[in-house]
């Protein structure tokens, strides 16, 4: 993989990005005019619901895809951090979560990105320490979740409020919810620190399996047949408009890793580690990893159609304002790749092209 590159490891966190406006055209058109692109800057999470963007480097599949477009990589701790680097322009695209996607595309009146497609579904709970069995046991209780306004975040404070506690952006409230990064939320935890957290995998996989947590919610149970997305792929409005090809080449590489994972259920776990370990600097445990990937699950398809909800869940948790995502999605060359290929097409329920 000569031409990938990977860039230091972003921590910055913070909502700003999210009140940043992109500056690029309202309504990117794919059959538009083409400009060659040189170089694609792609970010990533080190996490197991960000598989295909981990697969997708570790096989070449990017590499193949894009030929003469180099990919530089750079790798975020949460969602907001990444879309404050799509929103100046330092990235391109990105794997990320839909609460953040949809905040950028309302801060910005739909002029920021578009969701190009679906990446993983599931793969996020509530876990908590011992002696916290039922709904009356995290009355007081400190929780954390990877950064204020990401999808973990939201679920969170969404929940909490359906169950009849109050919370605040300010950590206040029946429920004390802190944002933390996740490695530092494993030690905390370790240390009594924290009672619990929501959180993606591998992390609820390692709070179980390293410190001893058990779940207490899974997501997946609050969602219609369990498919809730988990992560999907986020492109640069502009970039979009001026590099169509370039986009369309990066889904090719992002369906061929999906696939590549459907295909090698044996060897991905390995590839995953492999990954997450030159990123963090250390493997998951064989039990970590196994179990993480038992409770995700990957697909092109971004479930479009649970959007509007997840837009009432960010108002009401308090993290984001109100607007329209209509226009959010443009699946218009992931289609046309899927048609291609005699695969069903996926919906933008009516938010976007399709």
């Amino acid at each position: 993989m000569n031409n990938i590159r990977t860039a230091t490891t972003i921590t910055t966190l913070g909502l700003v990005a999210v009140m940043m406006a992109g500056c690029a055209s309202a309504s990117a058109d794919p059959g538009g005019t083409a400009e060659p692109a040189s170089e694609l800057r792609l970010g990533y999470f080190a996490n197991v619901t960000h598989a295909p963007a981990l697969v997708g480097l570790e096989e070449g599949l990017f590499e193949e895809a894009l030929g003469d477009v180099d990919v530089t990589t750079q790798v975020f701790n949460a969602g907001p951090a990444a879309i404050e680097a799509l929103s100046a322009g330092a990235i391109d695209a990105t794997y990320i979560g839909p609460n953040p996607s949809i905040n950028t595309f309302i801060q910005s009146g739909g002029e920021s990105a578009r969701i190009v497609a679906g990446a993983a579904t599931g793969g996020a709970a509530l876990v908590v320490r011992e002696g916290i069995d039922d709904l009356a046991d995290l009355e007081g209780t400190t929780l954390a979740t990877p950064q204020l306004g990401n999808t973990q975040d939201v679920s969170l404070r969404t929940w909490l409020a359906d169950q009849g506690f109050e919370t605040d952006t300010s950590g206040g409230g029946d429920v004390q919810i802190t944002p933390t990064d996740n490695a530092q939320t494993l030690t905390l935890f370790q240390q009594g620190e924290l009672d619990g957290a929501w959180l993606p995998e591998p992390w609820v996989s390692r709070l179980i399996e390293d410190a001893g947590a058990h779940v207490l919610v899974d997501e997946a149970e609050l969602w219609e047949d369990g498919a809730f997305p988990t992560t999907v792929l986020l492109v640069r409005a502009e970039f979009l408009d001026q590099h169509p090809d370039a986009v369309a080449d990066l889904l090719e590489g992002h369906r061929a890793a999906v696939q590549w994972i459907a295909d090698n259920p044996e060897d991905a776990p390995d590839v995953i580690n492999g990954a997450i370990e030159a990123e963090t600097g250390k493997p998951l445990a064989d039990a970590v990893i196994v179990r993480a990937l038992e409770h995700v699950t990957f697909s092109v398809d971004p479930h479009a159609e649970t959007f509007e909800t997840l837009v009432e869940n960010g108002i009401q948790a308090g993290t984001q304002k109100e607007g329209s995502i209509e226009g959010l999605f443009d699946l218009r060359l992931l289609n046309e790749l899927l048609e291609s290929d005699g695969a069903e097409t996926v919906s933008a329920g009516g938010l976007g092209e399709d």
